[in-house]
């Protein structure tokens, strides 16, 4: 088949006798006109137009999006990943499709439990309207970064939102912490160590009044007088050099209270309280200094049952001992080079005979006192706090205390009696009995 040839006799004719005529003509007589072009060239021409089409709206979008909008990224490591988290979970004017259960299981002073279920934004996109401003929200969960002290995987929320608005993430931030500073306000927070950083434990609680905690005569008074005489006491520590610490030794026989006067004692001072478990398995010398050097402020670092991480110490090839945390990386996160400054310490254990002495010395614990079972003191406090200004009834039930000679029971089976009994002191005077058998199930 022969190439057809191009007839310029005949462009020449059907132009206007312009150039712009003769460009017209020509294209039509050599590219429309022409079979071959139409049958290959055509489609080429037409794919590399689409092209260049595409490419040019992909950047012309990318530049729109840069210009117009802008994205605020919270890593899940940040402090405010969780007030956000928080803040949005309360916010009405939201759109989500994609919801996460938080379960909370709250142990009251009395053994009952209570659970709540809350409904947070999952993964996913969602969207809310902040003051007249439409923020697209986007909750990813990373499958590949995981923090390997927790097994957890990595978070981040990515806020997106006109260019114009971006002002209003300051004012979202702002608004977020103050709601979780607002729900925490005269409540104590339950802060547990979470791989390498501390998190809040539930939801926080009701601050305990400390008289709801009735320690034997002069017990809670002189601990609530040295911790007050120590946070008034910075600048007299500094001069002299001594770090600015005190560690507080809480023994005897369970269910004496110790752990509920802590609570107590934050709820005095506004405090809140960070619980670590030196026993647990993953923990190490490393973290433990780490944690114990980043508490939160105004927070009590709890320490229980310290005898029990170590009362087997069992050296392993030169590697520490059975448990994650060596008995000397513990000593060093109380008192050495690295340990906190400003720190309250209370450690707590049932068997004081089974600590080392090398824990015991000043500067680890500074002030100690036995919490033991409930006195006749204890117990006549504890009935008239139950039974307000029964008074007769009082003296009768510490009259049969007296005749079954009840010298080892404990404040929690005190309590667990009076609270069968809340609303019927005679009761708890005819049930008195059962306090011979620390076992017994009301």
């Amino acid at each position: 088949m022969s190439q057809p040839q191009i007839d310029f006799e005949k462009i020449k004719l059907q132009s206007d006798g312009t150039v712009k005529g003769y460009i017209s003509t020509g294209f039509n007589e050599i590219v429309l006109n022409n079979p071959y072009f139409a049958a290959g060239g055509g489609l080429m021409l037409l794919g590399t137009g689409l092209a260049l089409t595409r490419s040019g709206i992909v950047k012309s979008s990318g530049f729109i999006y840069r210009q117009l909008l802008v994205d605020l990224e919270i890593p899940s490591k940040d402090k405010s990943y969780l007030w956000f988290l928080e803040w949005m979970a309360k916010y009405k004017h939201r759109s989500s499709r994609h919801l996460s259960v938080e379960t909370n299981v709250i142990t009251h002073d009395n053994g009952a439990i209570t659970t709540k279920f809350s409904l947070v934004p999952g993964p996913g996109k969602h969207l809310i309207r902040y003051k007249g401003a439409f923020m697209l929200v986007n909750r990813e969960r990373s499958g590949k970064l995981l923090d390997m002290t927790s097994g957890t995987p990595f978070e981040t929320v990515t806020l997106t939102t006109l260019y114009r608005d971006r002002n209003l993430f300051n004012e979202l931030l702002s608004e977020a912490k103050s709601m979780a500073l607002k729900l925490r306000e005269g409540k104590t927070v339950i802060f547990t160590s979470w791989g390498p950083e501390w998190r809040p434990f539930g939801q926080p609680r009701s601050k305990r009044l400390l008289g709801s905690v009735i320690l034997d005569k002069g017990i809670a008074e002189n601990i609530l007088n040295d911790v007050k005489d120590f946070l008034t006491s910075s600048d007299w520590y500094h001069r002299r050099g001594i770090p600015y610490r005190r560690g507080y030794l809480l023994y005897g026989p369970p269910g004496s209270g110790k752990t509920s006067f802590i609570q107590a004692l934050a709820g005095e001072l506004d405090y809140n309280i960070c619980i670590l478990n030196i026993s647990e398995n993953n923990l190490t010398d490393d973290r433990l200094n780490h944690l114990m050097n980043h508490i939160p402020n105004r927070s009590i670092l709890l320490l229980e049952d310290v005898d029990a991480a170590f009362n087997k110490r069992e050296q392993v090839n030169e590697q520490g001992y059975t448990n994650g945390v060596t008995f000397s990386g513990l000593l060093n996160a109380l008192d050495g080079v690295a340990s906190a400054e400003e720190c309250i310490t209370f450690m707590t254990t049932n068997h004081p005979e089974k600590l080392d002495s090398a824990l015991m010395r000043p500067g680890r614990v500074d002030y100690k006192v036995l919490v033991n079972n409930a006195t006749e003191y204890q117990v006549k406090k504890m009935f008239l706090r139950f039974y307000e200004n029964e008074f007769d009834l009082c003296d009768q039930f510490l009259a049969k205390y007296r005749k079954l000679n009840l010298q080892n029971i404990s404040t929690a089976q005190l309590q667990g009696l009076f609270v069968y009994n809340k609303r019927d002191p005679k009761a708890a005077i005819d049930m008195i009995e059962t306090l011979q058998n620390p076992n017994t199930v009301f």
